[in-house]
């Protein structure tokens, strides 16, 4: 039995990001399972329930406010994710494969085993989610968890606001959120990265569109 580790939502500016691990023999897994961005969302969904019903799975959280602690950074924090993961599904004795947060492939794969309480063997590769099975079986787990709570946190701004769009600074529809918060309160949403530029950009338009007023 191995092990493949990957994260999702590292880079959008609202809500958290997740690490997912998974732990079977690879044979088992289902067909079609590889990077979970090349997938629909309903592909996703369906082949987690199968990931979740032929390994061990496991998934780590880190919030906007580990996120946007001054203390940390992101390539830190997705260390911590990844490890945290792992660590739940018991990997004693076990090899396997991490995708690569770091430029430094070898560096980030020591410091997420540094991060785990068992003796295990850790090889860490960028893009490995296209390239090992387990690792894009930990993807996709990892993608649908983000979706979920992005979702989650949708449902909480509805009917005030019909979408949050992805949460990425790339969607319009998460940038038309954003602005529009934040002329409706003032302020940003709570599940914002108040940390990243977007948010900078979007609260100064803010202030100047009041400026301007006068």
């Amino acid at each position: 039995m191995r092990f493949g580790v990957d994260e999702a939502g590292k880079g959008p500016v609202l809500g958290s990001m997740f690490a997912a691990a998974v732990a079977c023999e690879p044979g088992t897994l289902p067909d079609g399972v590889g990077d979970s961005k090349t997938l629909t969302p309903a592909r996703r969904e369906g082949l987690a329930d199968t990931i979740r019903d032929v390994a061990s799975v496991s998934v780590a959280e880190i919030t906007v406010e580990q996120i946007d602690d001054p203390e940390t950074d992101m390539n830190s924090l997705t260390v911590a994710a990844q490890a945290a993961a792992l660590d739940r599904i018991g990997p004693e004795g076990l090899a396997g494969t991490v995708d690569a947060g770091d430029v430094d492939a070898d560096r980030f794969g020591r410091r997420v085993a540094a991060g785990v309480d068992a003796e295990c063997t850790i090889e860490a590769a960028h893009g490995a989610d296209e390239t090992d099975p387990l690792v894009g079986a930990a993807s996709i787990v990892a993608k649908v968890e983000r979706d979920a709570h992005v979702e989650r946190l949708a449902a909480t701004h509805r009917p005030s606001y019909e979408t949050i769009g992805s949460g990425y600074p790339s969607d319009p529809n998460t940038r038309a959120f954003l602005a529009a918060y934040v002329d409706d309160h003032d302020e940003l949403p709570p599940c914002a990265r108040t940390s990243w530029s977007t948010c900078d950009d979007v609260l100064a338009a803010n202030e100047q569109s009041g400026l301007d007023e006068f």
